[in-house]
């Protein structure tokens, strides 16, 4: 039987272990797109860098209690949870402690459970969440299993580009071994290409290599490169806040359109 409640959130942890693919990106517009369409959602930034933090409009000094807190303190949950400045999105900043977290983790029982318990406790059920995205760090570490040991499904942004598909495979692995070994429920949620140029004779060759390998695992929607989705993040907003009509924003629209299909879909 499955470990993941209906009536609990889904959790999708945003993963690859290539920096420079979009993955806050899409971790910080598709968590947008899924409110627009009237789901509560939380981000989870689960990286040291803290991008999707600052994506999200969350300053410095907003970060005293972060995602390293919830891994690693009994502290109140409803101190780490912030207002993104959009109604119904919700996210748990990062800031540099969480780069010692590692460390800090290796001395503790159970370590890779620590984020699926932090998600999992009664205090989560007061937002009514229906979506939790993990933006992970761009590397296989202790941080990105407990993600993936926490979650039920793994999104992975692919860049449309020379050696894509390149160390996908150590990913796969590493979902195969959680799955084996801590989290038997866990899927693929899919893969969406990212910095997609249908001119571009290399991503059209990326797109048929990438079908050709994982077949329906790719998504059929693909994000676009695009000079809003760049510019978002420097006025600390989603791309759809930012320019609501753009290329960028309605491509994220449809990917989490074809997400919730999905996932009705198998409900179904």
């Amino acid at each position: 039987m499955s470990d993941f409640s209906r009536n609990e959130p889904r959790i999708i942890a945003v993963a690859n272990q290539k920096g420079g693919v979009g993955k806050t990106t899409t971790a910080i517009n598709l968590a947008a797109a899924l409110v627009e369409i009237g789901m509560k959602v939380l981000v989870v930034d689960l990286d040291p860098q803290g991008n999707a933090s600052t994506g999200l409009g969350v300053v410095d000094e907003a970060r005293e209690l972060t995602s390293y807190d919830l891994l690693l303190s009994d502290g109140n949950l409803s101190e780490m949870v912030q207002s993104a400045g959009i109604e119904g999105l919700f996210i748990i900043p990062a800031n540099v402690d969480l780069s010692s977290a590692d460390m800090e983790m290796a001395k503790v029982e159970r370590r890779s459970y620590l984020l699926k318990q932090a998600l999992r406790q009664d205090a989560m059920a007061a937002y009514g969440l229906d979506y939790i995205l993990i933006d992970c760090p761009p590397s296989l570490n202790l941080l990105t299993v407990n993600a993936m040991v926490a979650a039920n499904s793994v999104l992975v942004p692919l860049q449309s580009e020379f050696f894509a598909l390149e160390g996908l495979s150590q990913l796969l692995m590493t979902i195969r071994e959680v799955r084996a070994s801590a989290n038997p429920d866990l899927r693929v949620e899919g893969v969406v290409l990212t910095m997609y140029d249908k001119r571009n004779n290399l991503s059209q060759q990326v797109e048929a290599d990438a079908r050709a390998n994982l077949g329906d695992l790719v998504f059929r929607t693909k994000i676009p490169r695009n000079v809003r989705i760049s510019e978002a993040p420097s006025y600390a907003i989603p791309v759809l806040n930012y320019d609501t009509n753009s290329t960028g924003a309605r491509a994220y629209r449809a990917l989490a359109a074809e997400l919730v299909r999905n996932h009705e879909s198998v409900a179904a």
